[in-house]
């Protein structure tokens, strides 16, 4: 096969069009099956100047180094490469990858923040505003970049035509110290002489009503304000720039409201469709702006995807009430909108409500807490027309249209599903239907919680970056989901918003909360994002940058962590959440457990330490890696000495207990961790094989007993149906994974409790085991650059298939029970080695290719030439 480079790519980002870094790091992917990579050569296309590297020798093709000078903003270059294997002949180059760098510079900005003048009501809701230009080009256009970000939401358009499809934009950072812009391609949209540049403008996170208890305004201002900069370059090689400043105008639209949690309400009545396009005709309603200030310091490029809608979902059936309501089922609990085409009489107004259960045929409501999730259109009277909301979104399977004229017809209804733009990367499939739903639940919830940063639910009045969460779903999201960008840059603002003295806040970014989150205290499990989860994201993506972008976070939470331990090094005082939702935690106190929070406290000290001390190892900080490898150790010890009873007991004894001494390697040798390994079993079968874990001991459950010879309990717990356990909820319909093990109780009621989310993917973390256990994939080594294919058939599985697109390529495995046996095909991508470890047989290394294997009789078949490229890619291994 043609060992020719597939198209260079950037850091982790899907196209390389206004990069905020001057040396983005290059990868590319090899074709399948193709031999090791013993060199490469990068050529740098600089506007017709040409550099070329020459030969490096090594295997490294992920996060490449850039290997020129830096970029300058705006500069835009065609890079391409190829490669040799120890043929000695080079590849043909790959086809170029284009990288354009944003504006790097402070300076490049002259834009300003502009908005509304009119008086407003700080503490109430406000409307929505527009702001536009118009402005003529005296010359053709040869290209055009619009740089854009605002304080609030934005959805940009020029000549009357939106400008780009991201949603919710630009997003939710910690805006005083990071404000995302985006950098648009609008060359197609401009045309020499008139022209008009506009945006409508939403609350959203920056000044609308967000958090608990009725919610907080104005978080990060009262201003509704856009910054653009539209730069024009002219086939005569002239420049002009539109950037926002007096000379704009804003005015009031349509969107009579609009909140996250709210909804919104739209007139169409007083929609004019040709605002943004030049010289619009209801001149008179528009007036100047006011022109605020932002330190374009602050001003950042995005590190991963956009926000966009990425599906959308036809109503499964439409019911109509007596009343003349329509109750829609979508099938699918998700976070979207609904887009509808609807005729009318003028000044109609149709209603939308959203809700992700029914209780006695109506919409339940009750979970959503504060949150309204309400849509409102009135309609103009005109004809038809089409329309969705722009600055809301919502977590729903059911909605409700009141005041809808006359019959809805097939089509006129659709729910549009919105989630961050990440590529998927991983699938998973068995022979059991209800695990197989489980699975899909888990990534319905992940897509819907990951809305430009990883919340805790879509729906209610909360949908924050809640820190414990992602830190035991992050092994799973970093397998189905490319979600590295995204997280790194959450992980920037986690950094951001941690205290002076290390504590590391409960949900990021911080705003105000109630009594229990305010003041911010430091949390175990909560806390340890900082140290574990930027080890998860280098294991899953080689990504060595990021380990060191985030290596100081997690080094200022592992020394607050000590000194509140002391010298005894115990965690043993302080506020803690411990196995947070515990099945038997009263719905009213969900941290009243069956584990010492203590323990969990000194559990995850041990963890956090000698994760941090791998970490320091990893980036050369040697002295580090001794000290907190020691902390480590001292830790470890002291957990013994205080939780582990002479008889091998827990002095909690409770599943979760016996789980983070098990994964944690926290006990003192193997014949410890078996006996830990035999309690726990037989905890979970006194239980009836059904969950007593929360969110701290449920990631954990599975492999702790399989590790400890337990693999069938393990099975057992997985199959469970009934309550608490997963397939209960998936026995109950569940087409997501919910925050509570009886969110919806056996008997049909709702969990009265205060937090039922039906969409929360804390719990969904198993998958994490299904795909590296049942489907039998996990990384080696950094990046999957070595994977262990290792499936471990059982409770009646009969067959599973399991896939990740690593950055390497495709790494599959598929597995079978024969009568014999078991027969498993294996795909290692290339540059990659496999170390395959089947039941029953020595583990064996092959190389990039298609590889199949038969238990039984242990054979093996390979790709040609196979077997042997091992050879030569762990010689490539070696010498990288």
């Amino acid at each position: 096969m043609l060992l020719q480079p597939a198209p260079v790519s950037f850091e982790h980002l899907p196209d390389g069009l206004g990069l905020g870094t001057p040396r983005p790091r290059l990868s590319w992917q090899l074709p399948a099956g193709t031999a090791a990579q013993a060199g490469y050569e990068i050529e740098l296309d600089r506007g017709g100047r040409l550099h070329r590297t020459g030969r490096t020798d090594g295997a490294g093709q992920v996060l490449v180094p850039w290997p020129g000078a830096p970029l300058v903003s705006r500069e835009r270059v065609a890079v391409r490469v190829r490669v040799w294997s120890d043929t000695g002949e080079p590849s043909p180059w790959s086809e170029p990858g284009v990288v354009e760098a944003g504006l790097l510079d402070a300076a490049d900005w002259v834009a300003v923040p502009v908005g509304g003048t009119w008086p407003e009501d700080p503490d109430s809701d406000r409307r929505p505003s527009r702001v536009r230009k118009d402005f003529t080009l005296t010359a053709p256009v040869e290209h055009a970049r619009l740089y854009v970000t605002a304080h609030g939401l934005y959805e940009a358009e020029i000549n009357g035509r939106r400008v780009g499809d991201d949603a919710l934009s630009p997003g939710w950072t910690v805006y005083g110290e990071r404000l995302r812009y985006r950098t648009y391609d609008v060359t197609s949209h401009l045309a020499e002489g008139a022209n008009a540049i506009g945006a409508w403008l939403g609350d959203g996170w920056y000044r609308g009503r967000f958090g608990f208890d009725g919610g907080t305004r104005n978080i990060y201002g009262e201003d509704l304000s856009l910054i653009a900069q539209l730069e024009v370059t002219h086939t005569d090689g002239t420049t002009t720039v539109i950037a926002t400043d007096s000379t704009w105008s804003a005015a009031v639209g349509p969107i009579l409201t609009s909140g996250l949690y709210e909804g919104e309400t739209f007139d169409a009545r007083l929609d004019d469709a040709g605002w943004s396009a030049p010289w619009c005709t209801d001149a008179e309603q528009w007036t100047a702006v006011s022109v605020g200030a932002r330190d374009p310091r602050t001003l950042v490029a995005p590190q991963g995807p956009a926000v966009r809608c990425t599906q959308e979902v036809a109503p499964v059936t439409v019911t109509r009430t007596a009343d003349g309501r329509h109750l829609l089922d979508f099938g699918q609990n998700l976070v979207g909108r609904l887009r509808l085409t609807v005729d009318g009489p003028a000044g109609t107004v149709v209603t939308l409500r959203h809700a992700e259960v029914l209780q006695d045929g109506e919409l339940a409501t009750a979970p959503l807490r504060e949150a309204h999730a309400r849509d409102t259109y009135v309609l103009a009277g005109d004809g038809p027309r089409t329309w969705e909301p722009r600055f809301t979104l919502h977590g729903f399977r059911y909605a409700e249209i009141t005041g809808w004229p006359g019959d809805l017809a097939d089509g006129a209804v659709t729910a549009r599903v919105h989630h961050t733009d990440m590529r998927r990367t991983g699938w998973f499939e068995c022979s059991d239907p209800l695990v197989n739903r489980l699975h899909e639940n888990v990534v319905w919830s992940m897509r819907g919680n990951f809305v430009d940063i990883p919340t805790d639910c879509p729906q209610r009045d909360e949908r924050l970056g809640w820190t414990g969460d992602i830190q035991v779903f992050a092994p799973t999201a970093s397998y189905l989901y490319d979600c590295s960008g995204m997280l790194d840059s959450w992980l920037t603002d986690v950094g951001i918003e941690q205290l002076p003295d290390g504590t590391v806040p409960w949900y990021v970014p911080v705003i105000p909360g109630n009594d229990v989150w305010t003041p911010i205290r430091p949390g175990a499990a909560w806390g340890d994002v900082a140290a574990l989860t930027p080890w998860v994201l280098y294991r899953r993506f080689g990504d060595l940058g990021l380990l060191r972008r985030h290596y100081p976070t997690g080094r200022a939470w592992v020394d607050l962590v000590e000194r509140l331990a002391g010298p005894t090094r115990l965690w043993d005082t302080g506020f803690q959440l411990g196995d947070w939702l515990d099945p038997i935690a009263p719905p009213d106190d969900p941290a009243a457990g069956r584990t010492d929070r203590h323990l969990v406290a000194t559990a995850h000290f041990a963890r956090s330490a000698r994760h941090l001390a791998l970490t320091a190892g990893e980036l050369g900080e040697d002295d580090d890696a001794r000290h907190y490898g020691a902390l480590a150790d001292e830790v470890t010890a002291a957990f013994r000495e205080r939780y582990v009873l002479p008889s091998g007991r827990m002095t909690s004894d409770s599943p979760t207990a016996y789980c983070l001494a098990i994964a944690f390697d926290l006990l003192d040798g193997p014949a410890a961790r078996m006996r830990a390994g035999d309690r726990l079993a037989a905890l979970v079968l006194r239980d009836g094989a059904r969950i007593a874990t929360g969110f701290v001991g449920t990631p954990l459950i599975c492999d702790a007993l399989a590790e400890t010879g337990h693999l069938d309990v393990a099975y057992r717990l997985l199959t469970q149906t009934e309550c608490p356990s997963w397939l209960y909820t998936v026995t109950q319909g569940a087409t997501t994974v919910w925050e509570r093990w009886d969110s919806l109780r056996p008997d049909g009621s709702l969990n009265p409790g205060g937090m039922t989310s039906f969409n929360h993917y804390a719990l969904g973390a198993v998958a994490d085991w299904l795909h590296r256990s049942v489907g039998g994939i996990a990384p080696a080594a950094p990046g999957y650059r070595t994977i262990t294919y290792r499936p471990r058939p059982g409770g009646g599985i009969t067959w599973a298939n399991t896939r990740h697109e690593t950055p390497y390529g495709t790494a599959a495995l598929s597995w079978e029970l024969t009568p014999d046996g078991m027969t498993t095909r294996i795909t290692v991508p290339s540059g990659c080695l496999g170390t395959v470890d089947l039941p029953g047989l020595d583990p064996i290394t092959v190389g990039p290719g298609e590889h199949v294997l038969d238990t039984a009789g242990s054979q093996v078949a390979s790709t040609p030439g196979s077997l042997a490229r091992a050879l030569t890619a762990t010689a490539a291994h070696r010498r990288s």
